[in-house]
């Protein structure tokens, strides 16, 4: 029977490090996973281990980039520009394939070559242009030059799994005009885990919300987390970790924060307070903490212990209830009597 595949398209080493027995020529943060890497040409003062641009709309920039081989075999490589983005599942910085719709940087920059092949432990330099529409927004249009294997790997097992890897070198290109930052924290919501059995474990609850730039420039977000209980007591006081290490403008990312001894009786809110260079937001939901298992048996005991209470009453209300007069004997009535003188 053939076996199933899928093509996944594998962007490896984005911001990787350069291995120290390749091409020590490279940058230090070359985008690397391996076998290949991808950099901008240095500049005569520096190493740029990405691309930051600047342009006005309707300029054209040109500019060059690097693909090493680090393996002892020629490499075939697709070259492209893509749009950039942050995933869903955690930010992480990623770029569009080929099939998808590009807007920006993919739709604006164009390699001088479409293929390269780049000898064993050797490298090649592709020059690209760069042209920013006249009606391109302002602010910041992430983006990156993609050196693409288009072979699949097909994998090994029942299941195979079709693989084509790629590198990519980042493009951060910003063009001129009001800059506008701005973040947003929205759908927050919160979860309880209560131990089955009251006093025994830890409660536990998760915090989930979203994350957005609502602006058009890339954001280093900052995020607190404050709980409050009954009488406005402090049940968590935090500043984030798990965030995005940039937010592009447009995204949104969905992201969880555990929360490790939950309260196990209170009533209170959460609030999250997202920030960035210049901008602030803050958004919350309630919650409610009650032992369900402890709360149900409580509940249970109580309907059982008022069922007699309804009973007993109802029946001292029916004996001292006052008995109703009994109706008067009903009268047979008698027939009149003929009169004497009324008979011929």
């Amino acid at each position: 029977m053939r076996k199933p595949s899928a093509l996944l398209l594998s962007l490896l080493g984005l911001l990787g490090v350069l291995g120290g027995l390749a091409l020590p020529a490279a940058p230090a943060h070359a985008a690397d996973n391996g076998s290949w890497s991808v950099y901008p040409v240095s500049s005569q003062s520096a190493a740029r281990p990405y691309f930051t641009l600047w342009a006005d709309p309707g300029q054209t920039i040109e500019d060059r980039v690097v693909v090493a081989n680090k393996t002892a075999r020629p490499l075939t490589l697709r070259m492209y520009a893509a749009d950039a983005y942050n995933t869903v599942r955690d930010g992480g910085f990623a770029v569009r394939t080929l099939q998808e719709r590009m807007r920006g940087v993919g739709a604006w920059a164009r390699p001088a070559v479409s293929r390269i092949t780049v000898p064993a432990r050797g490298k090649v330099t592709v020059p690209f242009t760069l042209k920013v529409p006249e009606g391109a927004e302002p602010g910041d249009h992430p983006g990156a030059l993609v050196a693409l294997d288009e072979r699949v790997d097909r994998g090994a097992g029942s299941l195979a799994l079709g693989v084509r890897q790629a590198v990519a070198a980042r493009v951060y290109l910003r063009v001129g005009g009001p800059a506008v930052p701005a973040i947003a924290v929205d759908d927050v919501r919160l979860s309880h885990r209560q131990p089955l059995v009251p006093g025994f474990g830890t409660a536990e609850a998760t915090v989930s919300y979203t994350l957005r730039n609502t602006g058009n420039v890339t954001l280093d977000p900052k995020v607190e987390l404050r709980a409050r209980g009954l009488f406005g007591r402090t049940l968590l006081d935090r500043d984030l970790t798990r965030l995005p290490a940039e937010l592009l403008p447009g995204q949104r990312v969905r992201l969880t924060e555990p929360w490790h001894g939950a309260p196990r009786l209170d009533w209170g809110d959460v609030t999250l307070t997202a920030s960035a260079e210049n901008t602030r937001e803050s958004a919350g939901a309630s919650f409610l903490a009650l032992p369900w298992a402890a709360a149900l048996v409580l509940l249970a005991l109580l309907v059982a212990g008022a069922v007699p209470l309804v009973r007993a009453r109802r029946a001292r209300a029916r004996r001292s209830a006052p008995e109703p007069p009994s109706p008067p004997p009903a009268t047979t009535p008698s027939r009149p009597r003929s009169s004497p003188s009324a008979r011929p």
